[in-house]
């Protein structure tokens, strides 16, 4: 990935933007794409939808969440600590003595989720988990007043952690899952447009509220009403310790993006991607998802009267965690099999199973 590619990429992940707080993001993919796309609009949810013009060819979606996992501030007691709730699927196990930062109106307020020293904790006590609910975050103030004059009811709350270069193409930083979706789809509309014209339409949309329902796509995929759409998601690695590769597959990071197969997954869709990176030298992984999938994939599929689906995946360790991991390689290679895949969707390619 070159700098400029990177630094894109960088402020994008470490953009705040918890379910239904999305708009920060959202602003730094349109001013991405302002000049490229041939038209570019916000819809009621808060989805971000581009498209370049094609030659009569079939409508193509490309879809990636720009939404992430967070919290959200619920209560603040007498004593001016600040209790949250989950916005999607954090694990209590990994919050307290995190740092945090609160999304104010005001800019940015940081805080800790507080945690009893282990030498208070009675040793029964110390392997269990500590309810969300009784977590809480500690901003420095002694006071309810105090607080409220700073923070209000409803503000979203992220990790205050951002991107970190590793070894070996690998990065680190919370909400890669799915921000990393959202700057690929990003990134093959703007290539797609300034190496060729193609047949189909192309629509790349940076979607809402994937984290607690799938919602964006839904309502985006109507709007779209696409004939042929593929999701960029992450997907789990299983080239650490203590996962059970049997129960998802084989799935390494640097070995390039994965490919689902499955009922989710449009069969002559699936081929086209196979084939392209093939001819492309492109690598990728395969793996079998024998129900629906946990994406947006899995409402794009069944909008209106059916949509011939795909689900492009990049390997990530420690998914849901302020530590999620990647190959920045997975990325790159994602990016060039997208753009040859929409370069080969002709006016007349048929997705009907046969």
């Amino acid at each position: 990935m070159n700098a400029e590619d990177f630094a894109f990429f960088k402020q994008l992940v470490e953009t705040p933007s918890p379910s239904g707080y999305e708009q920060p993001a959202q602003r730094i993919i349109k001013k991405q794409l302002e000049g490229i796309a041939d038209n570019l609009h916000t819809d009621v949810m808060g989805n971000l939808v581009a498209d370049i013009k094609g030659q009569g060819g079939p409508r193509v979606m490309l879809a990636g969440h720009c939404d992430e996992i967070g919290f959200m501030v619920q209560f603040v007691d007498d004593l001016g600590f600040i209790y949250f709730g989950a916005i999607g699927g954090v694990d209590p196990h990994l919050s307290p003595g995190q740092r945090v930062l609160i999304h104010t109106d005001q800019g940015e307020i940081p805080g800790v989720i507080g945690k009893k020293a282990i030498h208070l904790i009675e040793a029964k006590d110390r392997d269990k988990v500590i309810n969300l609910k009784k977590q809480f975050i500690d901003i420095g103030c002694s006071t309810r007043e105090e607080v409220e004059a700073l923070v209000q009811i409803g503000d979203p709350v992220t990790f205050a952690v951002g991107v970190q270069v590793l070894q070996n193409d690998r990065a680190t930083s919370r909400a890669f899952d799915d921000k990393m979706g959202a700057f690929i789809v990003t990134e093959v509309l703007r290539r797609v447009k300034e190496q060729s014209a193609i047949p189909a339409d192309l629509f790349a949309v940076s979607t809402v509220q994937e984290e607690i329902g799938l919602r964006g796509a839904a309502t985006s995929s109507y709007g779209v009403n696409p004939d042929v759409g593929i999701v960029v998601e992450v997907t789990h690695a299983t080239d650490y310790p203590d996962v059970e590769q049997s129960a998802i597959g084989r799935v390494e990071l640097g070995k390039g993006p994965v490919i689902a197969r499955g009922a989710n997954i449009n069969p002559v869709l699936f081929k086209l991607l196979i084939d392209t990176a093939a001819t492309e030298k492109i690598p990728i992984q395969i793996i079998g998802v024998p129900r629906a999938t946990g994406t947006d994939a899995n409402v794009m599929q069944l909008s209106r009267g059916g949509v011939a689906t795909a689900l492009l995946g990049i390997p990530l360790r420690y998914m849901h965690t302020p530590v999620e991991t990647l190959s920045l390689s997975d990325l790159d290679q994602a990016i060039k099999l997208l753009v040859a895949v929409v370069e080969r969707i002709e006016a007349d390619t048929s997705f009907i199973p046969s």
